[in-house]
C-alpha cells in the first residue's frame, strides 16, 4: 500500500502589491497634505512677534506619538502584528544606548519637518526631500558603515546640485524653513544608521511597527517637554475645539496609518520599490501643491528638480536596472521575445518622460498663474 499522505493545503493568495503600495501612496500624501491643511490653512497656530507667527508642531507631534503609543499597545495584546517584539532580547542597556537616542531623533526629525510647512511651499518641502538619500549616504561614511566609492559620490554631487538648482529658484525662500528641513533630513538619517549599528549589530530584528512600539513612548515624553517649555503658555482648550476633536482624531490616524502601511509595503516588495514610490510621490505632491495652492514653479526649480530625481532614480537602481525594468515592461505587454532594449533606447525613453513631466508641470502652473484652470478647481483654491 501506498503511504497515505496529506495533500498540502494552498496558500491564500494576499492582496496584490500593488494594494500595499497604493495603500502606501495614499496615507503619505494625505498625512502631508493634512499637517499642511492644519499649520497653515486651518491657522493651528499662534501668534508670537517679533517673529510673526510660530506653530504648535511639538504639540501636534506629541499628538500623534501618544495616538501611536495607545494604538500600538492595543495591537500588540489584540492582534498578532506586533509579535516579533517578543524576538528583540530588549535590556535597560540597549533601551538607553539605542531606543532613547533614536526616539530623540524621531522626534527632532518630525518636529523640524512639521516647523517647515510654515515657512516653504508643499512643492518646495518635496524637492528638498529629494536630497534625503545624500544625507543618509554622508551620514553612512561618516559612521564607516558603508565604504565611499567615487561613482556613488558623483551621482550624490548631482542629486544635489538638483536641489541647490531648486532652491535658488524658489520665489519665496526662507532660510529658516530650508534649515528646520536640513535638520528634519539628517536628524531622520542619523537615526536610521543608528538603527542598522545599535539593533543589527547586536541580532536584533525589528520591523518598524516594532520600532514604533519601542519608540512612541520615548517620543512622546520627549515632545510633551519640549511643547511644554515652548508652546503650552500659548496653547488653549480652545484651540482644539476650533479646528475640532474629529479633525484632529483623524490626523492622528491617518498618521499612524501611514506607519502600518509602510510595515505592510516592505514586507511584501522592497525597500527600492520605497524609493521610487517616493520619487513618485514627490512628483504628485508638486503637482497637487501648484493645483490646489496655486503654488508657482519657476523653470529654474523645474530644471533643477528633474535633474534631482533622475540622479535619484539612478541612485536607486543603476542604469541596468533601468534597462531590465524596460525589459520586463515589454515582456508584461507581450513582447517577451524582443531582445532587450538597447541603452540608446532606454536614453530616449528617460528623456521623453523627463520632458513630458516639465513640460505638464509648466503648462499647469502658467494655467493657475493666469487664471485660466478649469472653474471647479478655482472654486477649490484657497487664499495664497
Amino acid at each position: 500500500m501506498l503511504p497515505i499522505t496529506e495533500k498540502e493545503k494552498p496558500l491564500k493568495a494576499g492582496p496584490h502589491p500593488a494594494f500595499y503600495f497604493g495603500a502606501w501612496m495614499f496615507f503619505s500624501i494625505i498625512t502631508i497634505l493634512f499637517n499642511k491643511y492644519l499649520l497653515s490653512d486651518q491657522g493651528f497656530h499662534y501668534r508670537t512677534p517679533p517673529f510673526s507667527v510660530s506653530s504648535i508642531t511639538a504639540i501636534l507631534t506629541c499628538w500623534h506619538l501618544f495616538f501611536a503609543t495607545i494604538m500600538t499597545q492595543i495591537l500588540a495584546r489584540t492582534t498578532s502584528l506586533l509579535d516579533n517584539r517578543k524576538k528583540v532580547k530588549m535590556t535597560s542597556q540597549l533601551y538607553l544606548r539605542a531606543i532613547v537616542p533614536i526616539g530623540v531623533l524621531y522626534s527632532a526629525s518630525l518636529v523640524c519637518s512639521n516647523q517647515t510647512y510654515l515657512y516653504l511651499s508643499v512643492a518646495f518641502i518635496q524637492m528638498l526631500k529629494a536630497s534625503a538619500p545624500i544625507a543618509v549616504l554622508l551620514t553612512s561614511w561618516a559612521f564607516r558603515v558603508e565604504s565611499p566609492q567615487l561613482k556613488t559620490f558623483i551621482n550624490v554631487l548631482a542629486i544635489g546640485f538638483g536641489v541647490a538648482l531648486a532652491s535658488f529658484g524658489e520665489i519665496k525662500f526662507s532660510w529658516i524653513g530650508f534649515l528646520y528641513q536640513a535638520g528634519g533630513v539628517f536628524s531622520e538619517s542619523i537615526k536610521v544608521i543608528m538603527i542598522q549599528i545599535l539593533l543589527s549589530g547586536q541580532g536584533q530584528k525589528m520591523d518598524p511597527l516594532v520600532s514604533l512600539y519601542y519608540y512612541a513612548p520615548v517620543c512622546t515624553v520627549m515632545n510633551f517637554l519640549v511643547a511644554a517649555a515652548t508652546e503650552a503658555r500659548e496653547f488653549g482648550v480652545g484651540d482644539v475645539w476650533r479646528v475640532g476633536p474629529g479633525v484632529l482624531l483623524a490626523n492622528a490616524a491617518v498618521a499612524f496609518l501611514l506607519n502600518v502601511a509602510s510595515v505592510f509595503l516592505i514586507g511584501k516588495t522592497s525597500g527600492l520599490v520605497m524609493i521610487l514610490g517616493g520619487v513618485f510621490k514627490n512628483i504628485l505632491l508638486v503637482v497637487a501643491s501648484v493645483i490646489f495652492w496655486g503654488t508657482i514653479i519657476t523653470p529654474l526649480q523645474l530644471f533643477g528638480y528633474s535633474i534631482a530625481t533622475i540622479g535619484l532614480i539612478y541612485f536607486g537602481v543603476g542604469y541596468n536596472g533601468i534597462v531590465t525594468y524596460c525589459a520586463a515592461a515589454k515582456r508584461m505587454w507581450g513582447d517577451g521575445d524582443e531582445l532587450l532594449p538597447s541603452p540608446r533606447f532606454v536614453r530616449k525613453v528617460m528623456l521623453i518622460i523627463l520632458y513630458t513631466a516639465v513640460l505638464a508641470l509648466c503648462v499647469t502652473g502658467a494655467a493657475v498663474k493666469s487664471g485660466n484652470v478649469p472653474a471647479f478647481l478655482t472654486e477649490r483654491l484657497p487664499p495664497y
